[in-house]
């Protein structure tokens, strides 16, 4: 990504530069180019997935040191994974635990949520007002995963479909539409259906259990890959809900997890705490905000250096 990024960078002349926390090359860039720039964190997994494992880290940084020799920038100690001047973070302490852990750079501006068209046709006249609603889902990265567990997922709401029901996103067509309390869909307009759910069973993903616990809904996760580990103890910690293992979750444990979690309010009190320290954060304005001081002081130092 290193040439295209610094041809643009030099074609457009930035400020600031916003690079998001996988996107190694803009920090890179902007280090050789001597452009101030922030971190977008898209998930918080990235600051304390290593933590307790040296040789990983070791590891991790040697692979940085490598890449920087790759580019020419040998004498760059910087982390392009974390600027160090800002690191924009979207979830809050009541998620994530101590912005501390974070750096003093960071700024922990809760998930960037926003109304979104939602498409027309889906069936909200097959939702039964008088039961529950369970949003099941794992994700746009990691649907085609669910050979098997969506299926396990179907069996433990039929078993309850007196009681419950769920709308199960299925890109892969796993799930059968059979009716039995079950609605499968290919994609689903998820923010419009999460105003009528009672739960989320999903895999952990960053923007899924974000948007779950926006509206303060309780959680069954079962991760898969990815930061989906450390999503998943992140809401376990906060009360929000309980995690299950993806490969082994029988039709009983799920059944079981979701019984929990609609039955006991401890874990809807939690979600919505949760939910209400992610709009007191700000989002997206708030991140534009910090945005706008950090390219203000980057004017002050430039305008003394003359």
């Amino acid at each position: 990504m290193a040439p295209g990024v610094r041809s643009a960078v030099r074609g457009f002349r930035p400020d600031v530069l916003v690079a998001d926390q996988q996107a190694l090359a803009g920090g890179l860039v902007a280090d050789q180019l001597g452009i101030p720039w922030a971190t977008s964190a898209t998930t918080s997994a990235e600051f304390t997935a290593l933590t307790g494992t040296p040789q990983l880290r070791a590891w991790a940084d040697e692979r940085l040191q490598s890449l920087r020799r790759h580019m020419g920038a040998r004498g760059s100690r910087s982390d392009p994974r974390r600027s160090d001047r800002l690191v924009l973070v979207f979830t809050t302490e009541a998620l994530a635990g101590p912005a501390g852990q974070f750096g003093p750079q960071a700024r922990l501006v809760g998930p960037s949520i926003a109304p979104r068209p939602s498409p027309d046709g889906f069936p909200w006249h097959r939702l039964d007002d008088a039961r529950p609603t369970v949003l099941i889902t794992l994700g746009t990265v990691s649907g085609d995963t669910g050979a098997h567990f969506l299926p396990t997922c179907a069996a433990a709401v039929r078993d309850r479909s007196d009681v419950l029901q769920a709308v199960i996103a299925d890109p892969s067509g796993a799930v059968r539409d059979t009716g039995d309390g079950i609605l499968v869909l290919s994609h689903v307009p998820q923010l419009a259906l999460l105003e009528r759910c009672s739960a989320v069973l999903c895999h952990g993903g960053h923007n899924t259990v974000c948007e779950a616990l926006w509206h303060g809904l309780p959680l069954v996760v079962a991760p898969i890959r990815y930061d989906q580990p450390v999503i998943a103890s992140q809401v376990v910690r906060a009360g929000a809900g309980l995690r299950i293992r993806f490969r082994h979750a029988s039709a009983d444990r799920i059944g079981a997890a979701l019984d929990t979690v609609l039955g006991e309010p401890q874990y809807r009190t939690a979600a919505r705490r949760v939910g209400e320290s992610f709009r007191a954060a700000g989002g997206a304005a708030a991140a534009a905000t910090h945005l706008e001081l950090l390219a203000a002081r980057t004017a002050v130092v430039r305008a003394r250096a003359r």
